[in-house]
């Protein structure tokens, strides 16, 4: 379980208020197994916006706007850094910290009569094929923006692109009033079917879309296969670019896969496809949820004999890491050319 940390919820004053007086209560109260199932079943978007939480949407889910790990959809709630998930009862124990019989008490609200309203029974929803989004006519955007904002080699962005691991999109918007252009990281197959798709938003400007194409198979994420017995894992496929930027020498000798996330779930699809394997390098994100699933993963391949070591950015990220060595490179530049 997290200790608990800013970026974990606070109840407000009115909750905790009754969050002591369910902890009194709770000690002397025995569960009814409806009241059990009514608790499990409290509807998590309901009762989280009622803590003043705010939301981002994911697909048909909801990522939480404190914690983007954590994803909630009706009574179910999973945290894609720690890969660990339930429904309401341990979500509560989990991320506010309280006790089994306090959680029931807090769930099922005054009088343990049921505050909160249960979630909606999920119908079954057919799997939505996948499908590449429309290429647009040039790749102009995708360069000025992976090269200029991004400051990503050109010789490497060019390699990706010749083997399409990269491409332009081009899509309407709804009313067809608008076009949107999105930068997308291809992920193929072993056999190149293509089977996973990561957009970009192209926008500079402010907050930029990004997120998997529907049907997208996490297995078959961004990936780069060299071919030796060493594998450098990274959250974003601009990470994992902007590793090899900085690190280019023999880099097309060597494996990467980009997760899309945190998940460990392309990892153990490169074990599998590549059994040579014997090195890893954890390349993920200087931050807490970088570092967690780092851990994390680190334990699922020593369990296969798997060597892994842990490669940390000096900032965020190494696409930011890439943009300081750029700006440390112009001002050194421009001061030979004042002084030199």
């Amino acid at each position: 379980m997290r200790p608990p940390s800013c970026n974990q919820y606070t109840l407000k004053q009115k909750s905790l208020q009754q969050q002591k007086v369910v902890t009194k209560i709770s000690k002397f109260i025995e569960f009814t197994p409806e009241q059990k199932e009514r608790a499990a079943t409290v509807d998590l978007e309901e009762f989280l916006l009622r803590q003043g939480e705010k939301f981002i949407k994911s697909g048909r889910e909801k990522r939480l706007a404190s914690d983007h790990s954590v994803t909630v959809r009706g009574c179910e709630w999973f945290d894609h850094a720690t890969e660990q998930g339930g429904r309401a009862i341990s979500f509560v124990k989990q991320f506010y910290g309280l006790s089994y019989p306090d959680a029931m008490s807090l769930l099922l609200g005054d009088d343990l009569g049921g505050s909160y309203p249960a979630a909606k029974e999920k119908e079954p929803e057919p799997a939505k094929p996948f499908v590449l989004r429309p290429q647009s006519e040039s790749m102009r955007r995708v360069y000025a923006y992976l090269l200029q904002k991004r400051c990503i080699d050109r010789e490497i962005l060019n390699a990706f692109v010749r083997k399409k691991l990269i491409y332009e999109s081009c899509e309407n918007s709804r009313d067809g009033t608008k076009e949107y252009h999105n930068a997308v990281f291809v992920g193929f197959d072993e056999h190149g079917v293509p089977r996973h798709g990561h957009k970009r938003g192209l926008y500079t400007m402010g907050q930029s879309y990004r997120g998997n194409i529907e049907g997208s198979d996490p297995r078959h994420s961004f990936h780069y296969l060299g071919g030796d017995d060493t594998l450098y894992v990274f959250e974003a496929p601009i990470d994992l670019l902007s590793y090899i930027s900085l690190f280019p020498e023999g880099w097309q000798a060597h494996n990467y896969v980009a997760c899309c996330g945190t998940s460990s779930i392309p990892v153990m699809e490169m074990l599998r496809q590549l059994p040579q394997l014997r090195q890893v390098y954890l390349c993920l994100d200087n931050d807490a949820a970088g570092h967690a699933a780092s851990e994390r993963m680190a334990k699922l391949l020593e369990e296969r004999g798997i060597s892994a070591e842990r490669l940390v950015p000096q900032q965020k990220d190494w696409n930011d890491d890439l943009k300081a060595e750029q700006e440390n490179k112009m001002e050194r530049s421009e001061l030979c050319q004042t002084f030199c």
